[in-house]
């Protein structure tokens, strides 16, 4: 149901635009949903890993004019960021001759920030949609046992449909050391796969906090600006996500380091070493991980222009997650890992801070019921179902 949304989604927008770009991690399903539109469309595939199919686009103006009655689909194309350049002027010529839209489909696994930087040329002539690992939604609906397998293994589709739940966390190793081994480095400078993997390891045990550079740079023995490198690449390589504060017009001392998570729980616990359900709620990371989760499913379904922040002010004001839809409408979800949903005072006075146009908080329970001060708790999925068909 997800995959034909997202289809139709991407076939929607190659009517409006001459190029869309599909981003998101490795493994994430970009080229199966690739193949799959060109088996309903007029389309050539092309993979840039592939040396046979980087020369063909050497002169990707020839290759152009010889299927220009075809959606040209390049996957990986943050291996070749010089291309944009030449396309700003395929895409201008067409649109002289009267062809506008359907041209190009591009599948990157790199952040859209990251392809941005290299496609300033195709401004307004490319839109940029985010593809997610799998959802509660996609996988699990209200079903409780497939929530927990999906938390414990992540939403990678070879890892959540492993045979067993040891199948399932090789699967993720080996996912984790081909990015430390192979793609990182060509993406990025070189970095030793020891330390980065040490530096993502240390992500996934503070899994929802603010993390001290400082403290983090002397334990890797580098400095506080080469942590910083370190976790630029990895969120523009889409594996973490850095949640900024929310600190528009409010007069108060705030809290303004990001909050950091390794977006897909199932990563998060290969790092940790968790394999088993039972040893995930043994675990100290659990409240941080369940956090994570909630946010990653969440922002899998939100309007593409929904902004993320939490709000935390240094007296104990906090809210887990703040969702801005525009300048008058925000959302205030508190995410607790509990059947019986209890919320601080901190919680109340960050509601009066930023003034939320409504206000939820997330449970693992199955019922939804309103609180005091017009607060909604809601499980999960039923906080998805709301967030999907806003606008």
């Amino acid at each position: 149901m997800i995959l034909r949304r997202l289809k139709q989604k991407i076939t929607n927008r190659l009517k409006e635009m001459p190029s869309v770009a599909l981003m998101g991690p490795r493994q994430v399903g970009k080229t199966t949903l690739a193949i799959d539109i060109t088996e309903s469309t007029r389309s050539v595939y092309l993979d840039l890993e592939n040396r046979l199919d980087i020369e063909k686009i050497r002169d990707v103006t020839a290759f152009h004019a010889a299927n220009r009655d075809k959606l040209i689909i390049l996957d990986e194309i943050q291996r070749v960021p010089e291309i944009f350049t030449t396309l700003r002027g395929i895409i201008d010529q067409e649109r002289r001759s009267g062809r506008r839209t359907g041209q190009f489909l591009f599948l990157g696994s790199a952040s859209i920030d990251l392809l941005q930087q290299s496609s300033e040329s195709l401004a307004g002539r490319i839109a940029y949609i985010e593809l997610y690992p799998v959802d509660l939604l996609e996988f699990a609906g209200q079903d409780q046992k497939k929530l927990n397998t999906l938390w414990l293994r992540g939403g990678f589709p070879e890892s959540l449909l492993a045979a067993t739940n040891q199948s399932s966390l090789n699967w993720r190793y080996d996912f984790i050391k081909t990015y430390l081994e192979r793609d990182i480095p060509q993406l990025g400078p070189r970095i030793p796969a020891i330390t980065l993997e040490r530096f993502w390891t240390m992500l996934a045990h503070n899994q929802g906090t603010t993390i001290n550079a400082a403290h983090m740079a002397r334990n890797l023995e580098v400095s506080g600006v080469t942590v910083g490198r370190y976790l630029d690449l990895m969120v523009d390589l889409l594996l973490i996500r850095r949640l900024q504060p929310f600190t528009f017009n409010i007069g108060k001392r705030l809290v303004r380091s990001p909050k950091v998570y390794v977006r897909d729980s199932g990563i998060a616990h290969a790092l940790l070493n968790i394999s088993e359900y039972n040893d995930l709620l043994g675990h100290p990371v659990i409240g941080g991980s369940w956090e994570g989760f909630v946010i990653e499913n969440i922002m899998s379904v939100a309007p593409t222009h929904v902004r993320p922040f939490f709000y935390r002010t240094t007296g104990g004001a906090e809210i887990d997650l703040v969702l801005e839809f525009g300048p008058k409408k925000r959302w205030a979800i508190e995410i607790k890992r509990s059947e019986t949903p209890s919320l601080s005072k901190g919680f109340y006075q960050a509601c009066d801070d930023i003034k939320p146009t409504k206000k939820y908080v997330v449970y693992t329970g199955q019922d939804s019921f309103p609180m005091s001060n017009d607060i909604m708790a809601t499980s999960l999925f039923d906080m998805m179902q709301i967030i999907s068909t806003e606008k």
